[in-house]
């Protein structure tokens, strides 16, 4: 007749325990908000409005990355540093059933998480309005990205025709219909919501400025409605981010972001300059592969010849 055995009483965790786990939990999550503070150093220079959104996301999702990066990485060092079998045991685990409350944790706490931050991204995106109709975009300045007393001393200006922003294999060319301006450079007057028209004249592109933190598809047969506000003054990289062909890494533009009152005198100055023809680094390396004994082994896109612009930018300017 064997002797039932009294099933062992599963081993709850000690006060001890438990404090050393919430101060654990404390220290990663220091430790993370530090790390999603430094993210904001690896980023461009804020020039926009959306920057700034973009930058607090960017930084509240590497604040989540670190706290479950070092919560994993802690749980596992552990395991291996004191967790180990013993020396030539090679017997099996104890059985441990499944604890329903453990499984409604982790379900539900991921599951909470993804919701937090689809809900949070899809705000940022929402208050960034870079596309949709203009009364829509018009609402970014009242979101805490310029101080209300600032934005309040902010003269009213009338509405701007939009710039039209021609793309193509492989120049940008910018358009500002009302002085009947064509130019190399995207001149912005600062503290104003940019509007501009998104056309490529052959495959696609990608208009994108890092220090704006904006990019868009310039898809050819559409003309596309983009805004965005530049809030901080200088000369930033416009860059082609989609590979349009082989010389698409020279495809790039400056934007300059100024006052009011130096955009007004660049559109006078551009406007009283004749048209003529352009540097293009992309069709200037084109030209030097006949000057070459070797070919270049592969066919390619003839580049579109230079444009012919009132006002061109110089490569030696800095960017920032």
């Amino acid at each position: 007749m064997t002797t039932p055995t009294t099933p062992k009483k599963p081993r709850s965790l000690s006060f001890r325990t438990v404090a050393q786990l919430v101060a654990l939990a404390i220290a990663d999550a220091a430790v993370s908000l530090w790390v999603g503070r430094q993210a904001y150093l690896w980023m461009p220079p804020q020039a926009s409005a959306e920057a700034v959104l973009v930058d607090d996301l960017f930084g509240f999702l590497t604040t989540i990355g670190s706290f479950i990066f070092l919560g994993v990485t802690t749980a596992l060092l552990y395991s291996v540093l004191f967790q180990r079998a013993d020396k030539y045991d090679i017997s099996d685990g104890p059985p441990v059933e499944g604890n329903l409350l453990v499984e409604i944790l982790w379900t539900t706490i991921p599951l909470g998480l993804v919701i937090w931050i689809a809900t949070y991204s899809y705000q940022i995106y929402d208050q960034m309005a870079i596309l949709g109709p203009m009364e829509h975009m018009n609402h970014v300045p009242q979101l805490g990205l310029m101080p209300s007393a600032e934005a309040a001393t902010l003269p009213a200006v009338p509405e701007r025709t939009p710039i039209e922003v021609h793309v193509r294999q492989w120049a940008w060319e910018f358009h500002y219909p009302d002085q009947n301006i064509v130019s190399t450079e995207l001149h912005l007057p600062v503290n104003e919501r940019a509007r501009l028209k998104l056309i490529s004249e052959d495959v696609l592109h990608g208009f994108y400025v890092p220090a704006f933190r904006v990019k868009q598809d310039v898809i050819p047969g559409s003309t596309i409605d983009f805004g965005f506000m530049p809030i901080r003054e200088g000369r930033y990289r416009l860059r082609d981010s989609d590979y349009s062909g082989t010389y698409f890494a020279a495809n790039q533009g400056v934007v300059v972001v100024e006052s009011e009152e130096s955009y007004q005198q660049w559109l006078a100055d551009a406007a009283a300059q004749p048209l003529t023809e352009a540097d293009n680094r992309a069709f200037r390396e084109f030209t030097k592969l006949g000057d070459r004994p070797i070919s270049a082994g592969w066919k390619t896109v003839e580049p579109a010849p230079p444009p012919r612009v009132n006002f061109a930018s110089s490569e030696e300017d800095s960017y920032e």
